[in-house]
């Protein structure tokens, strides 16, 4: 799904601010800072529960942020979002990943996009019955929240740690350079009233937050442009993933603010659900229905075969 609309995202186009998202990143801050410091005192356990909101709200507006926005400067816009609030993700390698996954052709590779949940499928028959057991629960919107933040962080930073040793510098640099990121977020933290362990908790939510949106961004299907979908959702998920449930229109129009995202669907809904095969779901209760304990998926690519 290349850009149809250039003009939509020349830079000389664009607000030298985009102030709703400056404003979605104050805000989280906001709500993070009295999740940290105020609420304990009055519950922890609604403490955690703002903290995870403001997490999973602040990777959200990290993606704006790598898509461009609410500057124009790059360096800018990183520093805004720069404390890893989550404590696991690196920025750079968050920035890197996300970017090559927007390589549409190569969407649900299992090896060439680097957020595809699709497995190889000669690799799929090396696993143990065990490992085929973990990984066929993850298919399930429940394990997804459930061990999915886990799950993906051992898988993701095993294959960095390989790369790493292979010689890769810039992965290597992309962890470097999240040491003073981490540190920052727990040196605040840690003069909080929120115990070190109970924001540990609040980060892993977050995550198990944002595996909601990522579930069933995208299947396997012969087309690249029918492997987006679009979640008709408006409710608070909807703003907590800042408009990315209508992630076919955010793939057509990748440098498009989060915030013009829903206007420009209503105006065309046929253009983007006749694009996508019509690869569509009303909100996400109706995910939630249909596959909080089924499985969408198979675990290996039921298209994708091995290139030589």
């Amino acid at each position: 799904m290349a850009n149809a609309d250039p003009i939509m995202s020349r830079r000389s186009d664009r607000p030298l601010v985009e102030w709703p998202t400056l404003a979605v990143i104050a805000g989280c801050y906001s709500v993070w800072a009295l999740a940290i410091f105020w609420l304990p005192s009055v519950s922890l356990t609604l403490a955690v529960v703002a903290a995870a909101l403001a997490i999973a709200l602040h990777s959200s507006a990290t993606h704006e942020v790598i898509h461009g926005h609410p500057f124009r400067n790059a360096r800018l816009n990183m520093a805004l979002v720069y404390p890893a609030l989550t404590i696991l993700i690196p920025f750079h390698r968050f920035r890197d990943t996300h970017l090559a996954h927007h390589m549409d052709a190569r969407l649900t590779d299992p090896y060439d996009d680097p957020e595809s949940n699709f497995w190889d499928s000669e690799v799929w028959d090396r696993q143990t019955p065990a490992m085929k057991a973990v990984l066929r629960f993850n298919n399930t919107l429940f394990g997804r929240l459930l061990i999915g933040p886990a799950l993906g962080q051992v898988l993701w930073m095993r294959s960095d740690i390989a790369k790493i040793r292979e010689g890769d510098t810039a992965i290597r640099d992309g962890w470097l350079w999240h040491i003073p990121a981490v540190a920052i977020a727990l040196a605040v933290v840690a003069v909080s009233q929120m115990p070190l362990w109970a924001y540990a908790v609040a980060a892993y939510i977050g995550l198990a937050i944002l595996k909601i949106r990522t579930f069933l961004e995208h299947q396997a299907h012969e087309k690249a442009r029918a492997r987006t979908v679009i979640i008709e959702d408006r409710g608070p998920l909807a703003f907590l993933f800042l408009n990315n449930n209508l992630h076919a229109v955010h793939h057509m129009h990748p440098r498009v603010p989060w915030y013009r995202l829903p206007k420009l669907y209503r105006a065309n809904p046929a253009r983007y659900l006749g694009a996508n095969g019509g690869y569509r779901f009303r909100s996400y209760a109706q995910v939630f229905g249909r596959y909080f304990l089924t499985a969408k998926d198979p675990v290996p690519h039921p298209l994708w075969t091995r290139k030589d």
